[in-house]
Protein backbone atom coordinates (compact mmCIF):
# COMPACT_ATOMS: atom_id res chain seq x y z
CA UNK A 1 0.00 0.00 0.00
CA UNK A 2 1.22 3.48 -0.90
CA UNK A 3 0.88 6.34 0.67
CA UNK A 4 0.51 10.21 0.45
CA UNK A 5 3.11 12.33 2.53
CA UNK A 6 -0.26 13.02 5.07
CA UNK A 7 -0.22 9.32 5.41
CA UNK A 8 -3.64 9.20 3.34
CA UNK A 9 -3.63 6.10 0.31
CA UNK A 10 -2.72 7.92 -2.76
CA UNK A 11 -4.90 9.25 -5.24
CA UNK A 12 -4.27 5.97 -7.62
CA UNK A 13 -5.08 4.04 -4.72
CA UNK A 14 -7.96 6.25 -3.63
CA UNK A 15 -9.49 5.95 -7.53
CA UNK A 16 -8.78 2.04 -7.64
CA UNK A 17 -10.84 1.32 -4.09
CA UNK A 18 -13.93 3.84 -5.46
CA UNK A 19 -13.48 1.33 -9.65
CA UNK A 20 -13.60 -1.76 -7.15
CA UNK A 21 -16.44 -1.09 -5.33
CA UNK A 22 -18.36 0.56 -8.15
CA UNK A 23 -17.44 -2.60 -10.24
CA UNK A 24 -18.39 -4.66 -7.42
CA UNK A 25 -22.11 -2.68 -7.45
CA UNK A 26 -22.46 -3.16 -10.96
CA UNK A 27 -21.61 -6.86 -11.15
CA UNK A 28 -24.44 -7.15 -8.72
CA UNK A 29 -26.91 -5.08 -10.24
CA UNK A 30 -26.04 -7.35 -13.17
CA UNK A 31 -26.68 -10.54 -11.29
CA UNK A 32 -30.37 -9.31 -9.73
CA UNK A 33 -31.17 -8.25 -13.22
CA UNK A 34 -30.51 -11.49 -14.87
CA UNK A 35 -32.24 -13.07 -11.69
CA UNK A 36 -35.08 -10.86 -12.11
CA UNK A 37 -35.38 -11.52 -15.78
CA UNK A 38 -35.17 -15.42 -15.56
CA UNK A 39 -38.01 -15.07 -12.55
CA UNK A 40 -40.18 -12.77 -14.78
CA UNK A 41 -39.88 -15.47 -18.27
CA UNK A 42 -43.41 -17.54 -17.36
CA UNK A 43 -45.25 -14.45 -17.76
CA UNK A 44 -43.59 -12.86 -20.89
CA UNK A 45 -43.21 -9.40 -18.89
CA UNK A 46 -40.37 -6.58 -18.64
CA UNK A 47 -38.89 -6.26 -15.21
CA UNK A 48 -40.73 -2.15 -16.32
CA UNK A 49 -43.81 -3.76 -17.03
CA UNK A 50 -43.86 -5.65 -13.78
CA UNK A 51 -42.79 -2.28 -12.48
CA UNK A 52 -46.07 -0.98 -13.71
CA UNK A 53 -47.98 -4.02 -12.65
CA UNK A 54 -46.64 -3.61 -9.27
CA UNK A 55 -47.63 0.02 -8.93
CA UNK A 56 -51.11 -0.58 -10.08
CA UNK A 57 -51.55 -3.14 -7.79
CA UNK A 58 -50.72 -1.37 -4.72
CA UNK A 59 -52.28 2.36 -6.03
CA UNK A 60 -55.28 0.64 -7.85
CA UNK A 61 -56.30 2.61 -10.83
CA UNK A 62 -54.60 5.50 -11.63
CA UNK A 63 -53.41 7.65 -14.52
CA UNK A 64 -51.19 7.63 -17.41
CA UNK A 65 -49.45 10.42 -15.98
CA UNK A 66 -49.30 9.51 -12.16
CA UNK A 67 -48.44 5.97 -12.84
CA UNK A 68 -45.42 7.59 -15.29
CA UNK A 69 -44.38 9.49 -12.14
CA UNK A 70 -44.22 6.31 -9.83
CA UNK A 71 -42.37 4.79 -12.27
CA UNK A 72 -40.60 7.82 -12.91
CA UNK A 73 -40.53 7.34 -16.86
CA UNK A 74 -41.69 9.77 -19.64
CA UNK A 75 -46.02 9.32 -20.40
CA UNK A 76 -45.12 8.28 -23.53
CA UNK A 77 -43.16 5.36 -22.21
CA UNK A 78 -45.52 4.93 -19.56
CA UNK A 79 -48.01 4.32 -22.72
CA UNK A 80 -46.05 1.59 -24.17
CA UNK A 81 -45.88 -0.01 -21.50
CA UNK A 82 -49.68 0.19 -20.69
CA UNK A 83 -50.04 -0.86 -24.52
CA UNK A 84 -47.83 -4.37 -23.96
CA UNK A 85 -49.57 -4.98 -20.63
CA UNK A 86 -52.86 -4.25 -22.17
CA UNK A 87 -52.42 -6.73 -25.55
CA UNK A 88 -51.19 -9.35 -22.77
CA UNK A 89 -54.89 -9.12 -20.91
CA UNK A 90 -52.89 -8.01 -17.50
CA UNK A 91 -54.55 -3.97 -17.21
CA UNK A 92 -57.35 -2.50 -19.41
CA UNK A 93 -58.03 1.45 -19.63
CA UNK A 94 -61.38 3.21 -18.91
CA UNK A 95 -62.65 6.29 -18.40
CA UNK A 96 -61.70 7.93 -15.58
CA UNK A 97 -65.28 8.93 -13.66
CA UNK A 98 -64.14 12.45 -12.28
CA UNK A 99 -62.54 13.84 -15.73
CA UNK A 100 -64.35 12.33 -18.93
CA UNK A 101 -61.26 13.48 -21.06
CA UNK A 102 -59.08 11.30 -18.85
CA UNK A 103 -58.26 7.81 -19.26
CA UNK A 104 -57.40 5.40 -16.07
CA UNK A 105 -55.12 1.96 -16.05
CA UNK A 106 -56.21 -0.61 -13.89
CA UNK A 107 -55.75 -4.30 -13.26
CA UNK A 108 -57.42 -7.29 -14.63
CA UNK A 109 -58.65 -10.36 -12.43
CA UNK A 110 -55.44 -12.15 -14.64
CA UNK A 111 -53.25 -8.81 -14.45
CA UNK A 112 -54.46 -9.33 -10.25
CA UNK A 113 -53.16 -12.65 -10.06
CA UNK A 114 -50.15 -12.64 -12.69
CA UNK A 115 -49.08 -9.47 -10.26
CA UNK A 116 -49.26 -11.85 -7.13
CA UNK A 117 -47.26 -13.90 -8.74
CA UNK A 118 -44.78 -12.21 -10.24
CA UNK A 119 -43.83 -10.43 -6.88
CA UNK A 120 -43.68 -14.06 -5.19
CA UNK A 121 -40.48 -14.89 -8.23
CA UNK A 122 -39.41 -11.81 -7.81
CA UNK A 123 -38.84 -11.97 -3.82
CA UNK A 124 -37.54 -15.42 -4.28
CA UNK A 125 -35.34 -14.06 -6.74
CA UNK A 126 -33.75 -10.96 -4.66
CA UNK A 127 -33.78 -14.17 -1.60
CA UNK A 128 -31.35 -16.37 -3.53
CA UNK A 129 -29.22 -13.51 -3.99
CA UNK A 130 -29.22 -11.57 -0.54
CA UNK A 131 -29.73 -14.75 1.37
CA UNK A 132 -26.38 -15.82 2.29
CA UNK A 133 -25.78 -12.26 4.01
CA UNK A 134 -26.10 -12.60 7.75
CA UNK A 135 -29.37 -10.86 8.67
CA UNK A 136 -27.66 -7.62 10.36
CA UNK A 137 -25.18 -7.43 7.18
CA UNK A 138 -28.91 -7.14 5.12
CA UNK A 139 -30.06 -4.75 7.05
CA UNK A 140 -26.96 -2.64 6.92
CA UNK A 141 -26.83 -3.19 3.22
CA UNK A 142 -30.28 -2.01 2.76
CA UNK A 143 -29.87 1.12 4.79
CA UNK A 144 -26.93 1.81 2.54
CA UNK A 145 -28.87 1.52 -0.47
CA UNK A 146 -31.74 3.77 0.58
CA UNK A 147 -29.28 6.58 1.66
CA UNK A 148 -28.29 6.05 -2.33
CA UNK A 149 -31.01 6.01 -3.74
CA UNK A 150 -32.50 8.84 -1.58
Amino acid sequence: MTADRDGSPSTTEADGAEDGLAEAFRAVTRRLRRRTGEALAPWDVTPGQSRALGVLLRHGALRLSTLAEHLRIAPRSATEVVDDLEARGLVRRRPDPADRRATLVTPTEEGIRAGAAIRAARRAAAEELFGGLAPADREQLARILRTLRD
